[in-house]
């Protein structure tokens, strides 16, 4: 699937980022920064669930002018695939006959989130374990004029509204420790076989996510189906530019996900 330049409303949100994160870091740091961090995705995971990996400006600065970056365009392509209008040719514009609600669980800086909830028309509601993600989820949320809201959480403590919703898991069940990843488990498939749709999206990687054929097997029940992704992008200058620097090819986005319920 070949995806086209990126719509100015996200040109917006990544001008507005790259202000807001390089106020007091330079490129070379930042981009000393992202090599660490993906490191740490590669070498270190045991940082990930607990959210060490984001300790320092310089993380975090990384994770947020980079993967998050990613993180939305690939959502973004799988939500417009998963629930595309064919009467609706621009598909920015909201379907309304989606849930009008996004949990987006393990939310980062909300990007993944936000991705469903513009394509979707929806609120979104993240959760993080991590306090300075949840206060940057928020600021993501206002800068792409989403109605949204973060609070600090995990899986374990998700609030499930009254009304059908997407529960969104992107990118977080590979970082999670087993007892955090059973326990999470647990939640989203009750969530499935209570009216609301449970979307997983992990890296294609069978590597980082050993875990997945179980998963496959115990949503079975509730209507589990999985898809693999792969879309060429053609990507802003910046994520250009860190992509040379960290000397990583992101010119092809690619994901698997689990999806099951309504």
């Amino acid at each position: 699937m070949q995806v086209g330049q990126v719509d100015d409303v996200v040109e917006r949100w990544l001008a507005q980022a790259e202000q807001r994160y390089l106020a007091d870091l330079t490129r070379p740091e930042l981009g000393r920064a992202l090599r660490a961090l993906t490191s740490c995705y590669i070498e270190r995971r045991n940082k990930l669930g607990s959210g060490h990996a984001l300790d320092g400006r310089g993380k975090r600065a990384a994770f947020a002018l980079y993967y998050a970056p990613l993180h939305f365009l690939t959502v973004r392509e799988i939500a417009r695939t998963l629930q595309p209008d064919p009467t609706r040719p621009n598909l920015t514009e909201p379907d309304r006959t989606t849930p009008n609600v996004v949990l987006d669980v393990g939310c980062g800086t909300g990007a993944a989130g936000a991705a469903w909830g513009l394509v979707a028309g929806a609120e979104v509601r993240g959760t993080d374990i991590n306090s300075w993600a949840v206060a940057e989820a928020e600021w993501t949320y206002r800068a792409l004029g989403l109605r949204g809201s973060a609070r600090r959480g995990d899986v374990s403590s998700l609030r499930l509204p009254p009304q059908p919703s997407t529960v969104l898991a992107a990118f977080v069940v590979n970082e999670l420790p087993a007892p955090d990843r059973a326990a999470a488990l647990d939640r989203l498939v009750d969530a499935a076989g209570h009216g609301h749709r449970v979307v997983v999206v992990e890296p294609i990687s069978r590597k980082l996510t050993p875990w997945w054929s179980e998963w496959e097997r115990v949503f079975q029940p509730v209507g589990g189906r999985t898809s693999e992704w792969r879309f060429r992008v053609e990507l802003p200058r910046l994520l250009r530019d860190l992509d040379k620097s960290a000397g990583l090819d992101h010119r092809e986005l690619t994901a698997r996900t689990l999806v099951a319920g309504s």
